[in-house]
C-alpha cells in the first residue's frame, strides 16, 4: 500500500504573473513528488459539490464564486481574480481535501497537494483562500457520521481565523492554531486553542511549545485530525515572521505525524501557506509533509 496523495493539474490556476501568490508551486510539487519517488501516482479529485460546500459556506457566496459575480472589493480581499480558472481550482482543490479525508479513514494517512485555505469564512474569502477546504471536509465527515470528534491542527504561521469562525459553536470540532502573534490577520478571531508565538522564534523553542501542546491535546478523545502544515514558518519566507530552519520544519512534521499515527487516529495533511523567497526551496519544504507521511507505508 502506498500513501494516498491527491493532485489535479488544475490546482495551478491562471492568474497574472505579478500576483504575489506562488500558484505554480502546486504543479512543481507534483513533479517533485513523482521525480523523487515519494509518490508513484496521484488520486484525481472531482469538483466539490455545492451540497457539500453548503455545510461550511453560504449558498449566496458559493453562487457568487461559481457565477463569477463576486464584487471587486471582495475579490481583492481574497487576492485572486475570480476567473474561470480560479473558480475551477477552488472547487477541485476543495474536492481534493474531501477525497483525502475519505481515503485517510482506511489508510490512516492521506495528503492533498493543496488545501489549508483557513482564512475563508462562511460568507467570504480572504488571504488567498476562496473556499475553506478543511472546514468543508470536516463537516463532510461529520454529516456522513464517519467521525464524531475532529481536531484541526493548524501550524501555519497565520492564524486559522476562518476555521475558528465556522466552528465557533461546534463542540465536535476543536480548532487549534499555533501562529505568529504579529502576522496576518491583524484582527484575530478566537480558536478553541490559540498559541501565539513571538517574532523570530527559532527551532528549539517552537518545537518545545509544539511538543507540550500535543501532550495536552492527547488528553482529548479525537477520532480524526486535519493537519495544516504551512511552511511559512521558515526563516526565509516572504510573509512569515518566524525563524524555523529546514530541519525545524522537518522535525515539526515528523512529530505531528508520528504522534497521531502511533495513536491510530486518521490524519489528513494539507499544504497551508508558503511564500519562500527561493521557489525551489518552497517546493522542497512543502514536500516534507508527504515525505513524513510516506515513511509509514
Amino acid at each position: 500500500m502506498n500513501l494516498p496523495v491527491i493532485n489535479h493539474p488544475e490546482y495551478v490556476a491562471k492568474i497574472n504573473d505579478d500576483n504575489k501568490f506562488p500558484i505554480k508551486k502546486f504543479g512543481a510539487l507534483a513533479e517533485y513528488l513523482l521525480k523523487n519517488r515519494i509518490v508513484k501516482k496521484f488520486h484525481i479529485p472531482e469538483e466539490c459539490s455545492i451540497n457539500t460546500l453548503k455545510s461550511s459556506h453560504s449558498l449566496e457566496y458559493i453562487n457568487h464564486i461559481k457565477n463569477k459575480t463576486l464584487n471587486i472589493k471582495l475579490q481583492k480581499k481574497i487576492g485572486f481574480p475570480i476567473n474561470d480558472s480560479v473558480v475551477r481550482r477552488s472547487f477541485v482543490a476543495t474536492g481534493g481535501t474531501v477525497l483525502a479525508s475519505k481515503l485517510a479513514l482506511d489508510s490512516k494517512l492521506a495528503c492533498n497537494t493543496a488545501g489549508g485555505s483557513h482564512h475563508a469564512a462562511y460568507d467570504y474569502g480572504a488571504g488567498y483562500c476562496v473556499f475553506n477546504d478543511v472546514a468543508v471536509a470536516a463537516n463532510y465527515l461529520k454529516n456522513k457520521n464517519y467521525k464524531k470528534k475532529i481536531l484541526i491542527l493548524d501550524l501555519d504561521v497565520h492564524q486559522g481565523n476562518g476555521n475558528s469562525e465556522i466552528f465557533k459553536n461546534d463542540h465536535n470540532v476543536v480548532t487549534f492554531s499555533m501562529h505568529c502573534r504579529s502576522n496576518y490577520p491583524a484582527k484575530k478571531s478566537k480558536s478553541d486553542i490559540d498559541i501565539e508565538l513571538n517574532d523570530n522564534m527559532e527551532d528549539l523553542e517552537y518545537l518545545n511549545i509544539l511538543h507540550n501542546n500535543l501532550k495536552k491535546l492527547n488528553s482529548f478523545d479525537f477520532d480524526f485530525v486535519f493537519y495544516i502544515a504551512g511552511v511559512d514558518v521558515h526563516f526565509n519566507d516572504r510573509l512569515g515572521k518566524l525563524k524555523l530552519t529546514d530541519e525545524g520544519v522537518d522535525k515539526r512534521d515528523n512529530i505531528v505525524i508520528e504522534n497521531y499515527f502511533n495513536k491510530k487516529i486518521p490524519l489528513c495533511g494539507v499544504l497551508g501557506g508558503g511564500y519562500n523567497k527561493n521557489f525551489d526551496k518552497l517546493v522542497e519544504l512543502h514536500a516534507k509533509l508527504h515525505k513524513s507521511c510516506a515513511n509509514y507505508f
